[in-house]
């Protein structure tokens, strides 16, 4: 048995438990039916992966039929989902870990396509700057964002009724609830935009409203969490202190805080001056008052141990778990020399990876990948986004 700290169980203030301090980190999959349940590619995807992490967050899962993002999504915007997302919950629960699903709105990150001929909705009516072919969006009124608010709250009921063990809002990533705190998405005059507060109101009214579901609806200890990007590199754009910021506000709010960045020794994208690894600055500003969950580039199990000395309380690996389902067991066994820091692209099946996100990370995720059959150097994302992270642009 090894000694690494990431092996030690925790426990959130609201009970719930971890058998260790290893998070499976939410990860497209494409793989959900075309009207967003579950389908079985997914659950012997999770299935595969479910022994070893103290807790798995699911790929996302819209609450409104305007905030689907892309073909395949998993969907939690109507009951019609409840029993599918219960054979997730249990597939996800089935070797003791926790079951996290992660909810969103897509927001102006979708297009009239995928939404069947509807516009794409933001907080304002302008187009996102990556991808360069994105739509231009129809600003929400006032009653439609009060009713996106109240989405969030019903999927949070569903999410309790299916069995699991918490929910993510996913505020990361370009998507619709970091639209809203962005200068750059958000140019309303309103009440819901113009100063940091006002960008921030409707971050805090989905918070305010699922913290009421589950306080009205959980007869067992029930988590909320809340991924965060940390910066923009669009112009106006969130800068880090408005990270910073939001983190401080929100920590008494949440039972979490997720970071989402392509290394856990990521610095400062828009002040290269600035040395300091970001996961610090936010272990800092939360100051032990809610866990924070490290992330990014995480392969070796000396790395995991890392991400705590940083400051994190959890460590979240993602595609590390794509090469190698059996991670935590083998670190677990003293057994590192066997784990897959790299992927062929020939054992995907076997890894039970469903066949469209095998497609999926060939193209658009092929350089994050450690595809043995890739010969380009592998990047480093200390100093640059990568390509999970919302944009398409190398600084």
């Amino acid at each position: 048995m090894s000694n690494y700290h990431f092996l030690e169980s925790f426990t959130f203030e609201r009970g719930l438990q971890l058998k260790n301090k290893i998070v499976m980190s939410p990860m497209t999959t494409m793989a959900s039916f075309y009207n967003g349940m579950v389908s079985g590619d997914e659950l012997n995807y999770y299935e595969a992966r479910a022994g070893g992490p103290g807790m798995i967050i699911t790929a996302v899962a819209n609450v409104s039929a305007s905030g689907k993002g892309f073909e395949g999504e998993l969907s939690v915007e109507s009951d019609e989902m409840i029993s599918g997302l219960k054979k997730l919950a249990t597939t996800l629960k089935s070797k003791g870990g926790k079951a996290i699903l992660q909810i969103f709105h897509a927001g102006r990150k979708s297009n009239s396509k995928i939404l069947r001929g509807e516009q794409p909705v933001s907080a304002s009516a302008i187009a996102a700057e990556y991808p360069k072919a994105s739509e231009i969006p129809r600003a929400l009124t006032e009653d439609e964002i009060e009713e996106i608010i109240l989405d969030f709250g019903a999927a949070v009921k569903r999410a309790i009724i299916a069995g699991f063990d918490g929910v993510e809002l996913h505020g990361a990533n370009t998507y619709l609830l970091q639209q809203f705190y962005s200068e750059n998405a958000n140019q309303r005059t309103d009440s819901w935009g113009g100063s940091r507060e006002n960008r921030m109101k409707f971050p805090m009214a989905v918070i305010s409203e699922v913290n009421q579901i589950i306080d009205e609806f959980a007869n067992r200890p029930f988590i909320l969490g809340y991924r965060i990007s940390p910066e923009e590199i669009e112009t106006p754009g969130i800068r880090l202190e408005d990270s910073l910021y939001f983190a401080d506000k929100i920590k008494n709010h949440v039972d979490y805080i997720h970071l989402s960045m392509g290394s856990y020794k990521r610095t400062s994208l828009n002040d290269k001056a600035d040395i300091i690894p970001i996961l610090e600055k936010f272990s800092k500003v939360i100051a032990n008052e809610v866990p924070l969950i490290g992330v990014g580039s995480v392969e070796k199990p000396r790395e995991a141990d890392e991400v705590l000395e940083y400051g994190a309380d959890l460590v979240a690996i993602g595609r590390e778990l794509l090469r190698e389902p059996q991670w935590v067991q083998k670190a677990m066994a003293g057994d590192e020399a066997s784990i897959r820091t790299k992927i062929s692209p020939s054992d995907l099946a076997e890894l039970k990876i469903p066949d469209i996100m095998q497609i999926y990370l060939k193209a658009a995720f092929n350089s994050v990948m450690h595809f043995t059959t890739d010969t380009n150097q592998v990047i480093d994302y200390q100093n640059e986004v990568a390509p999970m992270e919302g944009f398409e642009k190398k600084l």
